[in-house]
């Protein structure tokens, strides 16, 4: 169905996995218009309790822009502006998924691509993965995904540090910097996201919907109007049907049976 990328759905759990290995799973205008499908696709799925998002091969996550297709010298100057506009659109799609988003981090993440990692949920990396910014290596900066990154860094002036000279730094700097969640060795990544995927597909779907929301809204709030809205979401939140069913079930100590409402 899709040319540069692919899709698995294994117990509520749907791995989309970048597959442009030759290419370094850099993100051509193809790829681009491909994960803006799929995240739509998939995020309206009721089967999908989770996503996962991983790149083809042990060596790179993702590269970033595919330079060569994206800025060719048959494309036009509204084609590119067009095309970073589908870019900044994928980062706004993912903040407003209803799923949470896992980064499986088989190789490194650059760029666009490290832009990606920052934007997901949960990222698990494996220990030897890079993560770095060289744009400015070929005269350019990373402008839309800097709005991801300075707000899930922990340290501005180190992330510009990284902007500024391109330097790649080690996951678990990474995780200090608190775009990575999870460092693990390589041979236990796929039973770490596996671990993290299994637990949030048990989960209520509503709620993970819900809480994700509140998360991310509430993110850029002042703190008095924050409290407010959490204030009204814990309210909506209590109306679901999947509460009443949680609490049953614990009181019952069962496993609950989620309706998804």
């Amino acid at each position: 169905m899709y040319q540069t990328i692919t899709v698995e759905i294994r117990n509520k759990v749907a791995t989309i996995t970048l597959s442009r290995e030759e290419r370094r799973n850099a993100i051509s205008p193809t790829m681009m218009t491909e994960l803006l499908d799929v995240f739509k696709k998939y995020d309206d799925d009721p089967s999908v309790v989770a996503i996962v998002l991983t790149g083809a091969g042990s060596k790179v996550f993702c590269a970033g822009a595919d330079f060569a297709e994206s800025m060719g010298a048959a494309t036009s100057f509204l084609d590119r502006y067009e095309g970073q506009r589908n870019f900044a659109e994928l980062f706004k799609i993912i903040k407003g998924l209803k799923k949470p988003l896992i980064g499986r981090m088989n190789g490194h993440a650059l760029g666009g691509g490290l832009g990606l990692a920052c934007a997901c949920d949960i990222v698990i990396a494996a220990d030897d993965c890079l993560f770095g910014t060289p744009e400015i290596n070929v005269a350019l900066f990373p402008y839309i995904i800097m709005a991801t990154l300075v707000r899930f860094t922990s340290t501005p002036k180190r992330l510009l540090e990284m902007m500024l000279t391109g330097e790649r730094i080690p996951a678990k700097e990474a995780q200090m910097l608190g775009i990575v969640s999870h460092v693990v060795p390589r041979e236990q990544l796929d039973v770490k996201v596996d671990e993290i995927a299994k637990k949030i597909a048990n989960k209520s779907p509503a709620i993970l919907r819900l809480g994700r929301r509140a998360f991310y809204t509430m993110r850029d709030m002042e703190y008095e109007k924050a409290l407010e809205y959490l204030a009204s979401m814990l309210a909506i939140n209590t109306m679901a049907e999947d509460v009443t069913e949680g609490i049953a079930a614990f009181l019952e100590k069962r496993e609950p049976i989620w309706k998804g409402k």
